[in-house]
């Protein structure tokens, strides 16, 4: 497992040959070989290797940057222990030399790569994030996608499909929002739900006492893992495929639709649980775009004039999607209106919009 680790310092200025002959010493003394770049203008990169194959990088710009990466493949405690105790060599080193000119030091948490869990999952809008993923529950491949459980201290199993963050066992509120958060009568109700392969919302709209909900969700083996793993979601209602107040289809959810529509099959709720709103803005370069566009439509054609259509939109700082998503809804086949809520989602690590849509 490699591991790096990265210090920044910031100065009013640097005196870039008087912060290299400073910190020489500190990596020599770890029987480290130097190679020197020095730049006209743009600073010294400077590089120390060990015969372990562990090696520091030095970067030093004349605006004030200081910058200490060091890279170390160790899985073992006493080798971090050795790297934290050369950062702080480095770091007090430079306290005594240039504490009056320091402005800024910044010591970032090490960076594990090639270890057997990935601890690093994006977020929506491009930002890293590290989990305290402590075990791989299950991993499989379907015939549509990548399917892992792993398991997180803070926020237990979490489902991720094809390397997006699907939902965790922490997770209550993203499934009460889609649901409405608490505002609506499911009681005697039909519901239609598409997606939600990890049970959650079924979950939760049985107990509210519905006709009759639907679940059209096209990989089986999502239901599978999460029936096994994802208890504390899903309950036991992903044991059988058909209850006292529900049916699961295990299909493509567009060939459901237009078959609902034909039959004029109407629902009180329509509830989307397929996909987030696509990052990308360019909606005739991305097929997800037009996927979506003919669920919303296909998804008005069987809900009722006074139904509501539920779903998740995005990260709330991918405003330009948003806003994106929010113009098709004016180009369906019949006049809509909105309205959105703003939800904190644990193991998103960040807040999310959703949607609720209904017929004018």
């Amino acid at each position: 497992m490699q591991t790096q680790n990265m210090l920044c310092l910031n100065f009013a200025y640097a005196d870039c040959n008087a912060v290299l002959k400073a910190l020489q010493p500190v990596f020599q003394e770890q029987g480290m070989t130097e190679t020197v770049h020095n730049w006209e203008d743009h600073g010294y990169l400077a590089t120390y290797i060990q015969k372990n194959g562990s090696f520091a990088n030095l970067r030093i710009y004349p605006h004030g940057l200081v910058l200490v990466d060091l890279q170390s493949y160790n899985d073992q405690t006493k080798g971090r222990e050795e790297t934290d105790r050369l950062l702080d060599k480095v770091e007090e080193r430079m306290k005594e030399l240039f504490h009056g000119n320091i402005k800024r030091v910044k010591r970032l948490p090490a960076i594990l790569r090639g270890g057997a869990i990935d601890r690093y999952w994006p977020t929506a809008d491009g930002r890293l994030v590290e989990y305290d993923i402590d075990e791989v529950v299950y991993d499989e491949d379907s015939p549509f996608q990548n399917i892992k459980i792993l398991h997180s201290k803070q926020f237990g199993n979490i489902l991720i499909l094809s390397g997006d963050v699907n939902l965790a066992e922490s997770d209550l509120a993203y499934t009460q929002a889609i649901m409405g958060s608490g505002k609506e009568n499911y009681a005697g109700k039909e519901v239609l739900i598409l997606g939600g392969g990890d049970g959650g919302i079924l979950y939760e709209i049985v107990k509210l006492k519905p006709k009759m909900v639907t679940m059209v969700e096209i990989d089986q083996m999502v239901i599978d893992g999460c029936k096994k793993y994802m208890r504390k979601t899903c309950g036991d209602v992903l044991d059988n495929l058909k209850g006292e107040c529900y049916q699961v289809l295990i299909e493509d959810c567009i060939p459901v639709l237009k078959r609902y529509a034909k039959e004029g099959r109407m629902f009180d709720y329509v509830i989307n649980d397929l996909t987030a709103v696509p990052i990308s803005t360019s909606p005739e370069e991305d097929s997800t775009w037009e996927f979506l566009r003919l669920i919303l439509d296909l998804s008005m054609k069987v809900l009722k004039q006074d139904g509501k259509y539920f779903t998740q939109g995005n990260c709330i700082n991918l405003t330009d999607a948003l806003t994106l998503y929010e113009e098709q809804l004016s180009r369906l086949y019949c006049p809509v209106e909105f309205s959105k809520e703003i939800v904190c989602v644990p193991s998103y690590m960040e807040l999310w919009v959703f949607y609720t849509i209904w017929k004018k």
